[in-house]
């Protein structure tokens, strides 16, 4: 079944002691190289969705585009580079793929695990390199063998996946567009239920609802003989959010917790007093019903007044949460575009409710 996430729940937030971010200090915006803009960012992990030691290494992938002075121009030239994480430090690595001559333009969002020696990635290719500068979006896999000090190498040429929709989703195949605005079919994330082990893919989705051009939603597909088949959603927003961001699943004592970002600016107008922040639902089975975490789904929120101080987060299985700083003063002057320090969640009793507990400090 399909679980909305309904504008009852989101009026909660205004009842609701938001767990607020403190605010980040000039010392926790640290480019692991000053020439490049970095955003989303996402672990490499085993099957089980645990952070994965490859040969003692701690490796994440993170969106990366040259700092040329236009921060709003970073989606169109994003690069996937290889994060090592070390003592709180964050060392890049360079591009993680080759240029493979497309079809698609550029590397967005997506996640890795690592198993038996080798490397899964799913991806989202977006544009398309014969047309450039378009917001078009597909899901791509690749993988790549493992050399003797723990690195990817060889990877594979990308392969499209999921490319035939059903009538549960709709095609984000506009060329033309505005951030908030366009459609979703982008950020797949690998989950194995430890249930019964049969692989998911969850990913950020637009799903029809009626007149509304508010379409968010969280898709699901599983590999049914190691080919990914569409399911239908397993939350939506129609009506309510365009955007449900890095939708991803973290499996934790016996409950399915389905995490998203959002921005106040793809909430409906009249919604639009929710905070930019990480927002959640729990659920008994993966595909639901899945009640709001909080009571709103409202996880974590920035600083009332740096309300855009942060974004993207995901949830490791291990509760640590990661994000990409976007404003490190109040007035917001200048695009930080550095990873932010991660922060820590304490998820209660049943998985009604969850907040953060603490912040890892850069070094």
């Amino acid at each position: 079944m399909t679980t909305a996430w309904t504008s009852t729940h989101v009026e909660a937030i205004a009842s609701q002691q938001a767990a607020r971010l403190p605010k980040f200090a000039a010392t926790d915006v640290v480019r692991p190289r000053p020439e490049l803009y970095y955003w989303d960012m996402w672990p490499v992990q085993d099957r089980d969705g645990n952070i994965a030691d490859i040969s003692g290494r701690e490796f994440w992938m993170i969106l990366t585009a040259p700092d040329d002075g236009d921060p709003a121009g970073r989606h169109f030239k994003a690069k996937i580079h290889l994060l090592e994480r070390k003592h709180a430090n964050w060392i890049d690595l360079g591009p993680l793929l080759p240029d493979f001559g497309g079809p698609y333009e550029r590397e967005w969002s997506g996640s890795s695990i690592w198993s038996e020696g080798k490397f899964t990635l799913w991806f989202t290719g977006a544009g398309l390199l014969a047309s450039p500068g378009g917001y078009q979006q597909a899901l791509f896999e690749t993988t790549a063998d493992t050399d003797q000090d723990g690195f990817p190498v060889g990877w594979s040429v990308p392969r499209p996946i999921l490319t035939e929709l059903t009538s549960d989703y709709i095609a984000a195949d506009a060329h033309e567009g505005e951030a908030g605005r366009i459609k979703a079919y982008r950020d797949p994330a690998y989950f194995r239920d430890p249930v019964d082990g049969r692989e998911y893919l969850v990913f950020s989705a637009s799903r029809p609802s009626g007149e509304s051009e508010y379409t968010g939603a969280i898709g699901l597909a599983e590999n049914i003989d190691h080919t990914w088949t569409l399911l239908p959603p397993i939350i939506h927003s129609g009506g309510v959010n365009n955007e449900l961001e890095r939708a991803h699943i973290v499996f934790h004592e016996g409950n399915y917790l389905a995490f998203w970002a959002t921005q106040s600016s793809t909430f409906t107008p009249e919604l639009q007093h929710a905070p930019t922040g990480l927002y959640g639902m729990s659920a008994k089975a993966l595909r639901g019903p899945y009640e709001p975490l909080n009571g709103s789904g409202l996880v974590l929120a920035n600083p009332e007044d740096r309300p855009a101080q942060a974004y993207s987060w995901s949830v490791t299985r291990e509760l640590l949460v990661s994000s990409f700083v976007e404003c490190a003063d109040d007035d917001c002057s200048e695009f930080a575009g550095a990873p932010a320090p991660l922060a820590r969640l304490d998820i209660g009793n049943e998985a009604r409710d969850a907040r953060p507990v603490g912040m890892e400090t850069m070094r």
